[in-house]
């Protein structure tokens, strides 16, 4: 490799790519589940596209590079979270959950999510966010 090159990373590829074109793009439809964190630097609103699966009053999920996500840093640092499920937004509690099988939890959300997080995730880790009540 020449001293003029660097080694780019899948991880990087693939985050470069979520953050700068299939983020922006999945935020603007309304069908698209999200998640709302608060930034621990900026202390601004920071929504990141999901895919769970909700269940009564809770929302599960899998983050694909468990604590290396930014949203998953931001939940570390401020565990109050909105999430958008079929363009309605409710507000949790996120927690995570290093003792859930997260490869089993993603046998229960969409097939395709699934397939994807599988493909591109190397630190899977489960994420539970308990709803609060809307009535």
């Amino acid at each position: 490799m020449s001293a003029g090159r660097r080694n780019v990373s899948r991880k990087s590829v693939i985050t470069a790519l979520q953050r700068t074109l299939i983020n922006p793009i999945s935020r603007r439809v309304p069908s698209a589940h999200l998640i709302e964190t608060v930034g621990r630097k900026s202390g601004e609103p920071r929504t990141t596209p999901v895919s769970g699966r909700l269940d009564g009053d809770e929302y599960w999920f899998v983050s694909e590079y468990g604590p290396a996500s930014q949203y998953v840093k931001n939940i570390q640092a401020n565990p109050e979270v909105r999430i958008r499920v079929k363009n309605v937004w409710r507000s949790g509690r996120a927690v995570l959950r290093p003792d859930d099988d997260p490869r089993r939890r993603l046998r229960t959300i969409s097939r395709n999510a699934s397939v994807v997080v599988r493909a591109v995730g190397d630190d899977l880790l489960s994420i539970q966010v308990v709803l609060r009540s809307t009535g």
